[in-house]
């Protein structure tokens, strides 16, 4: 299975409009954001919202969800300084900023792909051709 830092390149390859991407599985916590951002959030504070915050977002939604409107796949948070995709994975969750002029949905599918690769078939992801942060 690739290492978590390996699928945080490969999610800051999808588009540079990403500015951090944490990674939430089986209680462990990896994260990272790109270098000299305007409007970054303070580290301790990031760390505070992927271990309670990003957790309770999805509980929530996926509760609400599961009622009667098929489930719940991910949060959309649209803070100040950027906007913040948080997705549902089977044994925690991506959390994944983007830069305010960008548009999040439109890289969900593909971020998604990349978790599901780490997941299932980890021998999918060698050979894959990544591009600098």
């Amino acid at each position: 299975m690739p290492s978590a830092p390996d699928t945080i390149d490969q999610i800051f390859a999808v588009t540079t409009a990403i500015r951090y991407v944490a990674l939430y599985q089986q209680g462990h916590l990896t994260s990272r954001q790109r270098s000299a951002l305007s409007g970054a959030s303070a580290s301790e504070s990031d760390r505070y919202e992927e271990l309670f915050i990003n957790p309770t977002l999805l509980t929530l939604a996926k509760q609400r969800g599961n009622l009667d409107c098929g489930g719940a796949k991910f949060v959309l948070v649209g803070y100040g300084n950027f906007h913040q995709l948080v997705l549902d994975l089977p044994d925690g969750h991506a959390s994944i900023c983007f830069e305010l002029a960008s548009n999040p949905l439109n890289y969900i599918e593909s971020i998604r792909a990349i978790c599901h690769d780490q997941q299932k078939n980890p021998d999918d992801l060698v050979g894959r051709v990544l591009s600098p942060i």
